[in-house]
């Protein structure tokens, strides 16, 4: 009913009793009815092409093949015996092929018998003594007791030994036997033949063919397991996709979805789609089968499943018995095979009898004769009746056939309803019954009763309202299974209809629709009731019935049903909607060629009052031969030309807009982006993005010259080309041709070479783009079926989804569509996670992408019908829909597409002539015709370059096109015409064709020079007046320029209702508004000009009913209410068609509804409105000169509201003549215009290209679309988005939630993903088929948005950015400052002078002094370490900044990765993958986890720290036995002289930073064995380890997890001694000296990324000269050159210097320093043995360590010709503590002014260890306790043991306390403070007393607790020369236990 396919019950004897088991167990309670019949016996319809001729005998050599024959006849009439075939024998007793059948003569020969055949004899009436033998198929036969013979036949002719007759009619014919009457195998097969003792055949015993006249349906239930599956004919091409049956059919196909069945198409597939016989002797096994395996029958979905399925009528000659395997389900299911649809060319067999659908008939079980179609049905039902099967048996059909149209979507959609949902099998709901069948046919009879006589029923309405009521009649049910319930719930109350009371209800139901839906009831068979309907459909006697509902309810519990629509318009509609698109185009095309539709020419000539078109147009053209037309100013366009140069005012609204990237393209491509990023970043590794040094890219498009221009033109323009570095500046076209690729029979080789590129280039990635991703989803399987008739099918399927882009790792694709619903299925290739959908421009009010101009696309389309809105901009033409209903009962043989389109062009022809002065042609056109024809033809007239507006015309089918371009350019140019707009027919398979005068134009406009320049795509046709005529069955992508002002797609092919093709078709007026309107109410759509603007126009424009609508509705007192009807009847039409005065485009204004309209609406204007309006109009005017006009709203006579055809038009009609005839007559060339009104014109004249940005065009739709766009469900979503998405696929279930409007696209898609399934023929048909569950493509992305938003912009705009972000990868940010503090550097006598050394002299570097002041720019907020008395001047030290500038400020530089980088985890590549130990040799995370132990006194317990060591790097270790106690870890020594190696292990301490850290240390290290090992917090071992499987972990005890740098630190040069004392012990044992053993270990930071060296020429060794350079080096090189460095176990620590892109000669002139070192440093553990890390610091550990090594007597040597580069981390590290209050929630920062309070106080605790506080506290806030020193460098803080930073503002003075040790002469300094840091019993009153202080100056003693703060003070002497208060006492803000350190801090004496 509407949908479409052909699948088409098959029912038999064999089924008919199972069906009644079946129903026994659904009503019955005690049963679980199992879901497997829920769809029993839907098998798909077959069509039989009405072929005259060409009968069986004609093919006999072809029917001895078997397998390959194929049979395009159609069954002879069984009443009249056609006249037997020339030439073939009619001798009785003897076959058509001369061969004697008479028993007597061939008793004795051998017969070959099939298995499964009985010989019968044939009784002839014209041979009364013989008997003729035959071969028959057993089946076909009764049993002993007359029963269960199958209904039809099968037998063989035994004489010429042709096999497979289907019908006994055809058998007749065969044998000869010469019937008057209808062929009966009951009449005629008399006898079984058996042969006696001497082998002979002689007579057996009588056939008993009693009782099968009237079958019951009641048979014994057990038959149900005999069931076998059908065999299918594998010669069709259905084979190849029977592996699986389809998940559940689709009942909910709206009209149009599908085709009617293969016939038509491949006769081949005729076959496969019948149904299937079994052979006897298959037979016996298969029921095994079934019988011992009940999971035999998978699912409801399996579609023919129970098979013995009838006598075919029509059945593939080569069927064999011999065939068994499974029927496909999916073209069982009524004509699944899109295959055919996707393609127009595919079919083989010209379809000959094309009229309408090709004729079904039903082999299904009759009941009685069969019912003949009455002759002449269709000339007198002006339609061709559809009959929907509905329930139980269906009689047969014969005689005319070609007039009724058959169709079993009734009969599917009541399966589907009878499955139980299965979202309440698994509750058990076993009393849960489906809806019954009576009550099926009741809410079908009141659908059909409610549907208004211009509605068209539809599937999907049906299933929704059986769903409904199935719920809601067990909703308690449902709900009392969704609680667990104890006990089973009591089944419904409520009383079911039963089979008797159903006619009577049914016909109560109807009794109320005056007769629009029909009830006949039956009492034997529906062929009554069908005779019934016939008789009265030829008697006239139904003419207002819609709907005939025929229904046998009386004799058994089970009823028979079927619903014929008899309605014309109805069936029309219904019957053209089984057609495919292919299907419908070969009709038009058929019915174009025959010359059928010159009737209707013919027809259409005639209307005109002269009773000839083209004599008036003849005569009309000879009159103004010569002379231009009065009517038209021709001037106006000639001279616009002339105007830019003349100086006359040009037109200021025509600017072609330059190409930028508009904020929601950035956004998306951003989206697209990240998606990407996101691949890379999964742990699949199936993105190496890291390994891509460019991007290239490939864009696929239908094969649409106009779409590929188009997408040339972007690319161009975008920059892409160049910004990806694929061109050069200067790059023709062809160049960019290679990037884009039109999807037609040339791409394969284009493809080839994309492949072989990316396949050469595996370090570009390369991204294949396409575009318009709904087109062509055709499988490659159906291409390899019919490859020979078009090479396209299938193409995307076989270039996209071929082995090497699924499998190329460098091959990125992205589908971009508008239409993604068919790329959303349950089998789709694409990860719902990489789904893009364009953002809504509005989220919770707020404008998320603030853009200057607004999307109009189709929500705001249907907005616009609102009512309170402005003029609707989607419109219908009710005069045209309502001459086209006419004529299709006046020529119901032509297709209604072929109709629409004579008539559509019939009107524009006489708008053109009315436009021009034919006013006697108003009455042939539809007002909305005319006011389009009008505006286009004036608008050029209004701008004074000429520019006008653009008409599309969409004509879907081709063919038809090219006539409306015929007609409609010789209209034109017998109007003389061609000068004022242009016709252009636009066809997806060729380019732009328009006029040189044209071309001319748009040059001018667009400043164009190039002599050869043609306009290539739509967009360039801006401001071109033209008309449009756009076809092809879809569009591909075609954007179309801003001049577009009217959309008329009043012939797209209006039974078409699939989501995709409607959305297309309306997404040609998708358009962008300039946002400078505001967007209130009235404005929303169409800007309202004001008052004074209209007054100032000029007089023509009273006819502008436009303006008058909108002005009356501003200053109406009655608030208008439109009616949701909005056929433009309204429209604004010019009356004074013939006068010469540039006329106001009206479309710049909104249309106002018409009179009959308003009058229709439910709340009729009140007289005030439709008084006032021509007053307020006739004011002006009557001032102006010219007469005023007559105004069309002058109220007409008011029809009644909803009356069919609307009565207001006419009146519009009469009032348009009327003033037009004034008009004419008031002047009618341009010289009667008066000087004032010429000078008002050019004032009031608007370019229609000013109002083009504002309001977007009017689209016009057939009624039919109209009200499926526009009426919406209870939440409010458009119907039209509930319909089947898309031809391709089909609904999963009929028991599916309903889509709402509040879904977001993700929501929407996995609707989709969820509740469609592909068709066979989609290319994402067999993925799931592959067995894995991951069946999505890991590198495939779906882009989607609405039409004509910008996509194309989005995704070259993310290939830029793709590109930047792989240069980006390859580059990264480096930090670059200069050194500090280099002003303060000691005198030139203690620099090292020999400025070649490649190594340091040990005893010349012994001389130089140590340089105290730190100048790593890190430290640029750090105190100054004073070193002597020097006279720093405050301002040399920047002001302190705030902590969080820190970061953010300093400075960074982009470098490009070297190869000796050290990488993170994002890195993979091909010879890093072992490293990393992702290598297969390597099992993942195969490591061990060891346990290290050793005594550390100060700490004062042992310490516990774990290896975690891969297998692979075992062998750096020693272990008591394999796999047992970890004893140490191996260490070189010192003589080794290998360059194998490096000698010093690595250890990185890090946290934070598992991603991101860079531990690969692979390439710096060049590829050289290494030790490498990360220190890592107990906490963050697991993340680590996941990150980094195959390095070694030293993992710290948990006590640190909170500790800092300083922790980590301390153990590894703890561990490391402790390491170095095993070693030497153990290899003691082995004769190597202690001292041999390689002392040094490497601390390095986890940000080192990449290392180099200065190459110093110094040109004489005194020279002040000095040439230098820098290049990148491995850390292998740097590493091998220090560890080669003589006496190195002299250093105790060496380092080198930080790189700066500012670093001068004075810092590379010297070679080596004795300095501070930081970052990377290469520390002796033997000779720092007695010199500690502090555990506790967070920060400048490494300054302080560095002073305790300088004052212990040590050298520390920087290496000044290396630099390390260090790169800027942005998470991790130190930034990873963030202090918090402990309490409160908020996440509020803390200041840190609150780290420290008084002790006992109430203060707030933080969650932060002590330590950490304090050094932050002191970093911003020592002036607080050193207020002396702030910036008073001459006066330090003296320091005692330790380095705390006290802020850029104050120096201190470093001291160690120890013996011995190196400390400055501080006998000149007056220290300002004294800070004692945990001092330890090294630090004594005499010590303290060698240093003196200013006056007032404060100390600052810290401790663990206050106990031993009062024992220091004690210890020290401290209170003989300070002066503490009670008041001084501190401490961090902790809790106590926290443990804080507190503070006590004095004045000095």
């Amino acid at each position: 009913m509407g949908n479409s396919y052909a699948g088409q019950l098959k029912t038999t004897r064999f089924e008919e009793v199972l069906h009644n088991s079946i129903e026994a167990s659904l009503r019955s309670n005690s049963l679980v009815p199992r879901p497997v019949f829920s769809q029993l016996y839907l098998e798909a319809e077959q069509q039989l092409s009405a072929l005259e001729g060409g009968s069986r005998a004609d093919n006999e050599d072809e029917e001895e093949e078997g397998e390959g024959a194929l049979e395009p006849t159609c069954p002879p009439n069984p009443y009249q015996m056609h006249p037997p075939p020339e030439g073939c024998c009619t001798t009785d007793g003897f076959c058509q092929a001369g061969k004697d059948l008479r028993l007597v003569s061939i008793s004795s020969e051998p017969i070959d018998v099939p298995a499964g055949f009985l010989l019968v004899g044939a009784k002839s009436p014209s041979l009364p003594d013989h008997l003729l033998v035959c071969a028959v198929d057993r089946r076909f036969l009764p049993d002993d007791n007359g029963h269960n013979a199958l209904l039809g036949f099968s037998g063989n002719c035994v004489g010429c030994g042709k096999k497979g007759f289907c019908y006994f009619t055809e058998f007749s014919n065969h044998i000869n036997l010469k019937l008057t009457t209808q062929p009966k195998k009951q009449k005629h097969l008399k006898y079984y033949l058996v042969r006696n003792a001497q082998g002979a055949l002689t007579k057996g015993p009588l056939i008993c063919w009693k009782g099968s006249e009237f079958r019951s349906r009641q048979t014994a239930a057990s038959t149900g397991s005999s069931s076998v599956f059908p065999p299918a004919e594998s010669s069709g091409p259905l084979a190849t996709f029977s592996g699986e049956p389809i998940p559940g059919t689709t009942p909910s196909i709206p009209m149009g979805a599908q085709q009617a069945g293969a016939a038509s198409e491949h006769p081949s597939l005729t076959a496969a789609v019948g149904p299937a016989v079994l052979n006897g002797k298959d037979s016996p096994k298969h029921q095994q089968l079934v019988k011992n395996d009940p999971s035999a029958m998978p699912r409801p979905s399996a579609l023919g499943i129970l098979s013995n399925s009838g006598p075919p009528k029509k059945r593939h000659k080569g069927w064999s018995p011999e065939s068994p395997s499974t029927t496909d389900g999916g073209y069982s299911q009524g004509g699944g095979n899109r295959a055919k649809h996707e393609s127009a060319g595919m079919s083989c067999m010209p379809q000959v009898g094309l009229v309408g659908p090709a004729p079904v008939t039903f082999p299904v079980v009759a009941s009685g004769e069969p019912v003949s179609v009455p002759d002449n049905l269709l000339k007198i039902c002006k339609a061709k009746p559809v009959i929907f099967k509905g329930h139980g048996n269906f009689p047969y059909l014969c005689g005319n056939l070609n007039d009724v149209v058959v169709s079993p979507l009734l009969y599917t959609c009541y399966q589907n309803s009878q499955s139980i949902s299965r979202a309440y099998e698994q509750y058990g709901a076993s009393t849960i019954q489906p809806i019954s069948e009576e009550m099926q046919l009741l809410l079908t009879v009141y659908y059909l009763v409610q549907l208004a006589a211009d509605q068209v029923p539809l599937m999907e309405d049906l299933e929704q309202i059986f769903l409904r009521s199935w719920r809601e009649s067990h909703l308690t049910e449902i709900r009392q299974y969704q609680q667990p319930q104890p006990c089973p719930p009591a089944p419904s109350a409520v009383a079911p209809v039963t089979s008797a009371q159903l006619p009577w209800l049914a016909g109560l139901a109807a009794s109320s629709c005056n007769d629009s839906v029909h009830i006949i009831e039956c009492t034997y068979s529906l062929a009554e009731g069908l005779s019934e309907m016939f008789r009265l459909l030829v008697e006239g006697k139904l003419a207002k019935t819609n709907y005939v509902v025929i229904v046998r309810a009386c004799r058994s519990p089970a009823i028979d049903s079927c619903v014929a629509v008899t309605g014309k318009y109805q069936a029309r509609i219904l019957s053209e909607s089984l057609l495919t698109p292919a299907e419908y185009q070969k009709e038009v095309n058929y019915e174009l060629v025959t010359g059928k539709v010159d009737s209707l020419g013919a027809f259409f000539s005639t209307l005109c009052p002269e009773g000839d078109i083209d004599i008036l147009l003849d005569k009309f053209h000879q009159e103004n031969q010569g002379h231009i037309p009065s009517s038209i100013t021709a001037s106006s366009v000639t001279k616009s030309a002339s105007l830019d140069v003349g100086g006359a005012p040009a037109c200021t609204s025509y600017n072609l807009e330059p190409h930028h990237i508009r904020p929601f393209q950035l956004a998306v491509a951003q989206k697209l982006l990240s998606h990407v990023c996101s691949i890379a970043d999964s742990s699949t590794q199936n993105l190496d993005l890291g390994s891509f040094e460019k991007v290239d890219f490939l864009i696929c498009i239908p094969p649409s010259e106009v779409t590929y221009q188009q997408t040339l033109f972007h690319v161009w323009h975008s920059g892409v080309l160049l910004e990806l570095g694929l061109e050069k500046e200067h790059m023709t076209k062809q160049r960019v041709e290679q990037y884009v690729l039109k999807l037609d029979a040339e791409a394969q080789t284009k493809f080839k070479s994309f492949l072989q590129n990316s396949f050469q280039n595996p370090h570009t990635l390369f991204v294949l783009i396409h575009d318009h991703a709904h087109w062509d989803l055709v499988s490659s399987a159906v291409h390899n079926l019919y490859s020979q008739s078009d090479p396209a099918v299938g193409l995307v399927d076989r270039l996209l989804n071929c082995r090497e882009v699924k499998e190329a790792p460098n091959i990125v694709t992205l589908h971009v569509t508008s239409f993604p619903y068919a790329l959303q299925t349950q089998h789709t290739l694409i990860s719902p996670y990489n789904e893009i959908h364009w953002p809504a421009s509005y989220s919770h009010g707020v404008d998320l992408y603030p853009e200057n101009k607004k999307y109009f696309g189709l929500s705001e389309f249907i907005e616009s019908t609102l009512s309170g809105h402005s003029l609707p901009l989607l419109r219908y033409d009710s005069s045209f829909e309502a001459m086209v209903t006419a004529l299709g009962k006046r020529f119901p043989r032509l297709h209604s597409a072929v109709i629409r389109t004579f008539v559509l062009v019939q009107h524009y022809a006489a708008a053109m002539m009315a436009v021009s002065g034919l006013s006697q042609m108003k009455d042939y056109t539809s007002v909305e015709t005319l006011e389009i024809t009008q505006n286009l033809i004036n608008s050029p007239k209004q701008c004074p370059c000429g520019h006008g507006l653009m008409v599309l015309l969409r004509v879907p089918c081709s063919p038809l096109a090219a006539v409306a371009y015929e007609r409609l350019a010789h209209v034109r140019a017998r109007l003389a015409l061609e000068e004022h707009f242009e016709i252009i027919l636009g066809n997806p398979s060729s380019g732009i064709t328009i006029g040189k005068h044209f071309v001319k134009q748009l040059k001018t406009w667009q400043k164009i020079e190039d002599a050869e320049w043609r306009p290539q795509t739509y967009l360039e046709l801006e401001g071109l007046p033209c008309i449009l005529i756009f076809s092809g069955m879809d569009p591909h992508g075609e954007s179309l320029p801003r001049s577009l002002r009217y959309c008329d797609l009043r012939l797209i092919n209006s039974s078409c209702l699939v989501r995709t093709a409607l959305e297309q078709e309306l997404g040609l007026a998708a358009y962008f508004v300039s946002n400078e309107v505001p967007l209130e109410k009235g404005a929303r759509n169409e800007p309202l000009e004001s008052d004074a603007e209209k007054l100032s126009s000029t007089d023509n424009e009273d006819e502008e009913l436009v303006t008058e609508g909108s002005i009356s509705e501003k200053r109406s007192p009655v608030k208008r209410e439109r009616s949701r009807s909005h056929d433009s009847a309204s429209s604004s039409l010019s009356s004074k068609a013939s006068s010469s005065a540039p006329c106001g485009e009206s479309s710049a204004q909104p249309v106002a509804p018409s009179q009959g309209e308003r009058a229709r609406s439910p709340q009729s204007c009140g007289p005030s409105e439709e008084t006032r309006a021509p007053g307020d109009r006739q004011r002006p005017h009557a001032s102006r000169g010219p007469p005023p006009v007559i105004s069309r709203r002058s109220p007409g006579p008011t029809p009644q509201p909803d009356s069919g055809l609307r009565t207001g038009q006419r009146s519009v009609q009469a009032s348009v003549t009327v003033s037009s005839s004034q008009l004419s007559s008031s002047g009618s060339s341009s010289s009667s215009m008066t000087p004032a009104a010429g000078t008002l014109v050019l004032q009031a004249s608007q370019c229609s290209m000013s109002k083009a940005c504002r309001q977007p065009p009017i689209v016009f739709l057939p009624k039919l679309v109209y009200d499926m766009v526009t009426a919406t469900d209870s939440s409010g979503l458009p119907k039209a988005a509930s319909l089947l998405p898309s031809h391709s696929v089909m609904w999963a279930s009929s028991f599916r939630p309903l889509l709402s409007k509040t879904m977001t696209s993700t929501e929407q898609s996995l609707y989709y993903r969820q509740w469609t399934v592909p068709r066979p023929s989609h290319m994402d048909y067999g993925n799931r088929a592959e067995g894995r569950v991951d069946s999505f493509h890991p590198r495939r992305l779906l882009l989607s948005g609405p039409p004509q938003i910008g996509k194309t912009g989005a995704y070259l705009q993310f290939l830029s950015i793709l590109s930047r972000m792989l240069i980006r990868l390859t580059e990264v940010d480096v930090y670059d400052e200069e050194e500090i503090n280099i002003n303060l550097r000691e005198e030139s006598d203690w620099h090292y002078l020999q400025l070649s050394d490649p190594w340091p002299d040990l005893e010349l570097f012994k001389k130089l002094p140590f340089d105290y002041i730190i100048h790593d720019p890190k430290y640029e907020d750090a105190s100054l370490i004073c070193s002597h008395l020097q006279s720093i001047k405050s301002e040399d030290r920047g002001m302190s900044r705030k902590p969080e500038e820190l970061y953010v400020r300093r400075q960074t530089a982009r470098m490009r990765l070297s190869k000796y980088a050290a990488y993170n985890t994002y890195h993979h590549c091909e010879q890093c993958h072992q490293y990393m130990g992702f290598h297969p040799r390597y099992q993942l995370y195969e490591s061990t986890l060891h346990a290290f132990a050793f005594s550390y006194s100060m700490l004062g317990e042992e310490i516990q720290l774990h290896f975690i060591i891969p297998k692979s790097k075992e062998h750096h270790f020693v272990f008591s036995q394999p796999g047992g106690q970890l004893e140490s870890m191996r260490l070189p020594l010192v003589t080794d002289k290998s360059h194998e190696y490096i000698k010093s292990p690595t250890f990185t301490p890090t946290t934070g930073r598992h991603e991101h850290g860079l531990f690969n240390l692979y390439h710096a290290m060049d590829g050289a064995s290494h030790l490498h090992v990360l220190v890592v917090k107990e906490y963050e071992m697991a993340i680590y380890k996941k990150y980094w499987p195959n390095h070694i972990m030293l993992v710290l005890p948990s006590i640190f997890n909170s500790a800092g740098v300083g922790a980590a630190h301390f153990l590894i040069k703890e561990l490391s001694y402790h390491n170095l004392e095993l070693e030497r012990n153990r290899q003691e044992e082995l004769g190597i000296k202690p001292q041999d053993i390689w002392p040094f270990i490497v601390i390095s930071d986890d940000s080192c990324v990449m290392w180099n060296v200065v190459d110093v020429d110094c040109g004489g060794e005194r020279s002040r000269e000095l040439s230098w350079s820098e290049r990148n080096v491995s850390l292998k090189y740097i590493m091998q050159h220090i560890e080669a460095s003589p006496n190195i176990t002299h250093y105790a620590l060496i380092g080198m210097r930080k790189w700066s892109s500012k670093t001068g000669s004075s810092e590379v002139r010297e070679p080596f320093s004795r300095c501070h070192v930081h970052d990377f440093l290469i520390l002796n553990v033997d000779l720092t043995q007695n010199v500690q890390y502090n555990q506790n610091r967070f920060m400048c550990d490494d300054v302080d360590f560095n002073l305790r090594v300088h004052s212990a007597g040590l050298l520390l040597c920087r290496f000044n010709r290396f630099s390390v580069m260090k790169k800027q981390i942005a998470v991790g590290g130190h930034r990873s503590f963030h202090i918090t209050s402990k309490v409160s929630d908020n996440a509020a920062a803390v200041v840190p002014a609150q780290y420290i309070c008084a002790p006992d106080s109430k203060h707030t605790f933080l969650a932060a260890p002590a330590q950490l506080l304090l050094e932050k506290f002191f970093q911003h806030h020592s002036h607080r306790f050193f207020p002396l020193s702030l910036k008073n460098h001459s006066h330090p803080v003296l320091s005692v043991d330790c380095y705390l930073n006290l802020g850029s503002q104050i120096s201190v003075c470093y001291v160690s306390s120890r013996p011995h040790s190196l400390n400055i002469s501080c006998s000149d300094f007056m220290f300002s403070g004294l800070l004692l840091y945990l001092c330890d019993s090294f630090v004594g009153a005499s010590f303290l007393k060698k240093f003196h202080f200013l006056k007032g100056a404060t100390l600052c003693v810290i401790c663990q607790d206050r106990n031993s703060l009062r024992q220091t003070v004690v210890r020290l002497e401290l209170e003989d020369e300070w002066q503490f208060r009670l008041r001084d006492e501190f401490q961090t803000a902790n809790a106590k236990e926290d443990r804080p350190l507190f503070f006590l801090t004095g004045r000095h004496i």
